[in-house]
């Protein structure tokens, strides 16, 4: 059970707010259209395991360099590492490394720099050959937070969403050469998103644009895209042609335009063809699979999707049950 997995300090907030983190508390009456049934997609595989059986997986990102993968653990904090042609992921940054309870969304930066999450507190940098430390971050103020994923611009900034909050944060390389300090709201939704249940989180997966001209946020919840252009601070709603994104949990938008989307809930992944400017965007393709086993975000290289199975329905917060061995899936063709 979840309980018996996460201390004291992030119980309350996780026992009210986890489920809505992968179910978006949506009504039945309000199911996602873009997760029809289907049979099993025959190019979902196996990339690697990773080690331990209450792991909860939840992030994941790539290292653009030499292709070494890194995976966060929802449950305690642990960050794992697969190097390429790795059948079964090492133990990088141990659970409760610098009081880390969680790590939800991971990046790594041009320079090379691990960017992990934790929802209680904020975001902390670290260095990828040596597992040091270079920077943390903490959300200033008190009160209900749930830090959960983030994107770095070509410049150099990062940008991560609260899903309680409705806030996106910002890191400006200059507070990343500090080393640490508040984590400060450059842009608030709260009055901009469709108003959903009490207690469903709303921003989740964020992207942007690979010429730094904007960010894409999308909120589970209301199934809606947000965007952000970065040079006026306007903040506009994508059009969506097709479908919506119920349950849209991880972003991943690649410098041709197109956004692949993790709908947790759903086993389901999209694929989206962005618009240059990043108003509109049309579903292209929809892949509905049960081994997919609650797919939470993804990370895009030349011929393969990873996606992250978290199997949070199986003792995780989204309910009660055994896990089988924790995976990392890879889609060929998606």
């Amino acid at each position: 059970m979840l309980k018996k997995l996460l201390p004291a300090t992030f119980l309350t907030l996780t026992l009210t707010t986890a489920t809505a983190l992968t179910l978006g508390a949506i009504p039945a009456a309000q199911a996602s259209p873009v997760a029809p049934a289907s049979v099993p997609d025959s190019r979902v595989s196996t990339a690697f395991t990773l080690p331990g059986e209450k792991v909860y997986p939840e992030g994941v990102a790539t290292d653009p360099r030499n292709h070494t993968v890194y995976v966060g653990s929802y449950a305690d904090g642990t960050v794992y590492r697969a190097r390429p042609g790795a059948r079964t992921a090492e133990v990088f940054l141990p659970a409760g490394t610098d009081g880390r309870h969680t790590a939800n969304g991971l990046r790594v930066d041009a320079h090379g720099r691990l960017w992990v999450t934790d929802s209680t507190s904020g975001v902390s940098v670290y260095d990828t050959a040596s597992g040091l430390r270079l920077a943390h971050f903490e959300v200033a103020g008190a009160g209900a937070l749930f830090v959960n994923d983030l994107t770095i611009t070509p410049d150099g900034t990062a940008y991560l969403t609260d899903s309680v909050r409705a806030v996106i944060y910002r890191v400006t390389p200059a507070q990343l050469a500090a080393g640490s300090g508040a984590l400060l709201p450059a842009y608030d939704l709260k009055g901009r998103l469709t108003p959903s249940p009490a207690g469903s989180f709303a921003l989740n997966g964020i992207v942007s644009d690979p010429a730094g001209r904007y960010l894409l946020a999308v909120d589970m919840t209301a199934g809606d895209l947000h965007r952000i252009d970065l040079r006026t601070g306007a903040m506009s709603r994508v059009t969506l042609r097709g479908g919506d994104l119920v349950h849209a949990d991880g972003l991943d938008l690649a410098p041709d335009g197109t956004l692949r989307v993790a709908h947790n809930a759903t086993n389901t992944l999209t694929r989206w063809h962005v618009s240059a400017d990043g108003t509109r965007a049309r579903l292209t393709r929809t892949i509905t699979d049960p081994s997919l086993q609650i797919p939470t975000t993804l990370s895009h290289t030349s011929g393969r999707t990873l996606v992250v199975r978290s199997q949070f329905d199986k003792g995780g917060p989204m309910g009660e049950g055994t896990p089988t061995t924790f995976t990392i899936a890879s889609v060929r063709g998606f």
